[in-house]
């Protein structure tokens, strides 16, 4: 059997409400209050994404009006981490990296939606209304499952990766699984270098509408994700983020500095009944605790403040004596980004080794050592559970 090879981190790109880049970001994280927006989508509270220039990732007009905002985020993201790898406009390089992308769909013609949801109010036949307005009132598209593609795609024609390419389609856990393969073909020789992530715009009527027919978005007044209540609520965030991951080897071969080390990657779903939650964490904490130094660990939490989920989740790390940060009060939510955005943070948490402050009750202890692990963690807000362990170098 041929021994697994060391994965590490080369590049991060992450574009978000609290700015752009992991410099701004940690500035924001450590000084800063929770960036929100209670106006905006009034009553939703909603991270929306900060000032950003596209041209400086996506230079041609051309290719900035054919995408959607959640696909000029994601490869403007993309952008950053093939920069700060050291990748960006190495033909030769990109020419042999894959890619792996999460994504969700493309927006909805909310006018249509909006004019649906208001007749359909004094219809008898409701089902007979709803498929003629589908039929007569949405226009030409691409089948749905192909939108997500895009993304990849425009990376592609954007910065030159004619590698591989994988899209996963599932909010967080399209996110986990995204990093969680990538990491596996690493490991096990199947690739040398691959770029993974995510975008999602939080600032879409039709996104709002879907998770406010679910009764799961937050109002004012703000507060954690931690402490929302019995009834929890997702402040959705507007973020891009992506990681360069690469075998050490390959790493040093080309002389580039290894950001932290990806030690473990695993995923699951649970049914989500009661105590489901824990359990999946418990055996997902069993398979890094043996790697894990007491003292020198943190946990990361994409706890997305949906309940029963988030509490579950507050209760178990509670029992883990380790100090806990959770990333979502202070970017907001953006599934298919989630898991990405916060092995970024991570990665930048061991690089300074310290925490940010604490921001809720969930938010617990300092650091008594230098930071030099975190575990990270996506409970989906419906669905789907994950764990990351990573490493200073």
């Amino acid at each position: 059997m041929t021994e697994r090879r060391e994965v590490v981190i080369t590049g991060v790109g992450l574009l978000s409400s609290l700015g752009e880049g992991m410099e701004a970001t940690w500035d924001r994280l450590v000084s800063g209050p929770p960036s929100h927006d209670a106006k905006t989508f009034a009553p939703f509270v909603v991270h929306r994404l900060g000032a950003v220039n596209f041209e400086l990732q996506i230079p041609k007009k051309g290719d900035q009006r054919q995408m959607e905002p959640w696909q000029r985020i994601g490869v403007y993201a993309a952008g950053l981490a093939l920069a700060s790898a050291g990748v960006k406009g190495d033909a030769a390089l990109l020419d042999r990296t894959d890619m792996i992308v999460a994504a969700g769909g493309g927006e909805r013609d909310v006018a249509v939606d909006g004019k649906i949801l208001t007749g359909i109010r004094g219809q008898a036949n409701r089902e007979a209304f709803m498929n003629e307005r589908l039929m007569n009132d949405l226009r030409p598209t691409l089948f749905l499952a192909q939108l997500p593609n895009l993304v990849a795609g425009n990376i592609s024609i954007v910065h030159g990766i004619v590698g591989s390419s994988r899209t996963f389609i599932g909010e967080e856990s399209a996110g986990v699984d995204a990093v969680r393969v990538a990491h596996a073909r690493i490991a096990a020789g199947q690739s040398d270098i691959t770029l993974v992530g995510g975008g999602y715009s939080a600032e879409r009527l039709d996104l709002v509408l879907n998770y406010e027919l679910a009764c799961a978005l937050l109002r004012p007044p703000f507060r954690s994700v931690w402490d929302r209540g019995p009834g929890g609520g997702i402040a959705l965030g507007s973020f891009g983020a992506f990681l360069v991951l690469e075998a050490r080897e390959h790493a040093d071969a080309r002389g580039a500095a290894a950001l932290a080390r990806l030690i473990h990657v695993t995923s699951g779903r649970t049914p989500r009944a009661p105590g489901d939650v824990a359990a999946a964490l418990d055996g997902m904490w069993t398979e890094i605790a043996g790697a894990m130094r007491p003292g020198a660990a943190a946990v990361l939490s994409g706890a997305s403040g949906a309940e029963p989920a988030s509490s579950e989740e507050k209760t178990f790390l509670a029992t883990r004596g380790l100090p806990v940060r959770a990333t979502g009060t202070h970017i907001g939510q953006g599934f298919e980004a989630q898991f990405t955005a916060n092995l970024a943070i991570a990665t930048e948490i061991l690089r300074r080794g310290e925490l940010f402050q604490a921001a809720g009750t969930g938010d617990t202890g300092t650091a008594s050592e230098l930071v030099s692990q975190v575990a990270v963690t996506s409970v989906g807000h419906w669905r789907g559970e994950g764990m990351a362990l990573v490493e200073r170098v």
